[in-house]
């Protein structure tokens, strides 16, 4: 028999980010966009496939103007799928996002305006979530004393690595106008990670996806739920638009950790579809079993 190069992943995640829920269900900026009902659509693909992930990782942006009521919009949509999944939900803090009513609404631990941050476990692999955001502004920096928590967190490796999610990501802006609300103090918290077992970084924010490394470490931001940037505009120009949305699938593996952009866009069948049942009777019939 050959065996795959790889076994299954040892760790899945569904990385989803800027789901801008408004204070009432309504489109968004004078479109014609739903997050409400783009969110939904996410979940229900994501259930309808099938796919048990250890978590549901939220990287910020969750409400668009930090309403408390669009905290209890989310959780009523996010938290039977999480039930029906059988996974955890981790949430991290964007610019949108309003501290106090965020902490209430989701109950997630820590006091009123603070910081929101954690530390998860899943087996050995650790989930770090780090807040990014600067209240009453776009742009992001993770202060002193966030680096010196995660500087000491860090000081002890996890058996198998460590995911660090935040809001603002640490690279360089693909869009011109993106500089105005990027991470700032960047060499700062490079020096923390540098060497460290932060084996990934997972983003929001600029609503595209986007990947790049930070002190060695990679670096992947998931579309928004929400609405997509075009990136094929003029050079220096910027367009939201109501498409582009989607959702990260993360797979942890024991040397690699791999990203894949999911389009919430379905588009007509190319080829012939093949179910799991069909897939799995072709991959034995050319002799090919799993690495364990």
């Amino acid at each position: 028999m050959i065996l795959t190069e790889h076994p299954r992943p040892s760790h899945t995640f569904v990385h989803i980010s800027d789901t801008h829920l408004p204070g009432r269900r309504s489109p968004l900026y004078g479109s014609e966009t739903d997050p409400d009902s783009n969110l939904l659509l996410l979940l229900s693909r994501l259930v309808d496939s099938g796919l048990r992930p250890d978590a549901l990782l939220m990287t910020g942006d969750m409400a668009d103007r930090g309403d408390a009521s669009a905290y209890r919009r989310l959780r009523d949509l996010v938290s039977p799928v999480a039930e029906e999944l059988g996974c955890e939900v981790v949430w991290a803090a964007g610019n949108h996002d309003e501290r106090t009513a965020m902490r209430t609404e989701l109950g997630l631990a820590g006091s009123g305006a603070e910081p929101v941050t954690e530390v998860r476990w899943f087996g050995g692999l650790r989930v770090i979530v780090a807040d990014s955001t600067v209240p009453g502004k776009h742009w992001g920096e993770v202060p002193s004393s966030q680096l010196a928590w995660l500087s000491s967190e860090l000081s002890t490796p996890a058996p198998e690595g460590t995911l660090l999610m935040m809001h603002h990501p640490p690279l360089p802006t693909v869009l011109d106008l993106a500089v105005t609300v990027e991470l700032r103090g960047q060499a700062e918290l490079a020096a923390v990670l540098r060497g460290s077992d932060v084996r990934g970084i997972l983003s929001g924010h600029v609503h595209h996806p986007s990947f790049g490394t930070f002190a060695g470490i990679p670096v992947a931001v998931a579309s928004s739920s929400a609405y997509g940037q075009d990136l094929a505009q003029p050079r220096g120009a910027t367009r939201g638009q109501d498409a582009a949305q989607g959702y990260n699938l993360v797979q942890v593996y024991a040397e690699s950790v791999v990203h894949s952009v999911v389009s919430l866009e379905l588009g007509a069948d190319v080829g012939e579809p093949v179910d799991a049942d069909e897939a799995r009777r072709r991959i034995a019939g050319r002799g090919i079993g799993w690495r364990s």
